[in-house]
């Protein structure tokens, strides 16, 4: 069986396409990741249009294998915060390489996560291992963390901050949530405002020579 084709309708931007390259990296290069959230509310609709950009993402054989849960309720969050960094202190007293642990100490990281219980809204990002009903995925890493980049994107562009957790193990992120076997703990990612006082390390992206090289 194939899939009826359709006409594609283009995104035609405001101005060339140059200027709409340069604007948007304007806009992206903002963005920062934090650890001191605001408490100021996000509307849940707000949350709702970041999530279906997301879902806008490619993937392998359009199987969309991504699951978005949002949290916001306090106790839940708390719930979640409270296993993370259980987590978090057998990695950074057991597990860490000394030189993962040197390389993370000039950001001042730590196991404490209090910021979960601050900040409005966690995604939990979900990579589906099947399908709900039980079918086949492919490119499972690449499309999830796809959909994750763009979802990262789409909270930007909406003015609100981020921070991508990956607590390892993750398992105890399905149980808290009560999610199915074919679930897999992706990412946690804290989405809200920053708060007034928060700082940012100062750092510097690697220029384009580093990052690409073109065969004209």
């Amino acid at each position: 069986m194939t899939i009826q084709q359709i006409p594609y309708h283009p995104y035609t931007p405001p101005a060339d396409s140059e200027t709409a390259a340069r604007a948007f990296y304007e806009i992206v290069n903002q963005r920062r990741t934090i650890r001191a959230f605001s408490g100021k509310p996000v509307p849940r609709e707000v949350i709702e249009q970041v999530l279906l950009a997301a879902g806008t993402a490619p993937s392998g054989a359009h199987k969309q294998p991504w699951r978005f849960i949002a949290v916001s309720n306090a106790e839940l969050k708390h719930k979640i915060r409270m296993a993370a960094e259980e987590v978090e202190r057998e990695f950074y007293e057991k597990r860490a390489s000394d030189r993962w642990l040197e390389d993370l100490e000039v950001f001042g990281t730590s196991p404490d996560k209090s910021y979960m219980d601050t900040v409005p809204w966690l995604i939990i990002v979900m990579a589906l291992r099947t399908t709900d009903d039980g079918g086949q995925v492919y490119y499972l890493n690449e499309s999830v963390g796809i959909a994750t980049g763009m979802l990262l994107t789409a909270a930007h562009h909406a003015g609100l901050a981020t921070l991508t957790h990956t607590p390892s193990p993750m398992n105890f992120l399905r149980e808290v949530l009560d999610r199915p076997e074919h679930e897999r703990p992706y990412m946690v990612i804290p989405m809200g405002y920053p708060a007034d006082h928060c700082t940012v390390p100062d750092l510097q992206r690697k220029s384009l020579d580093e990052i690409a090289l073109f065969k004209d």
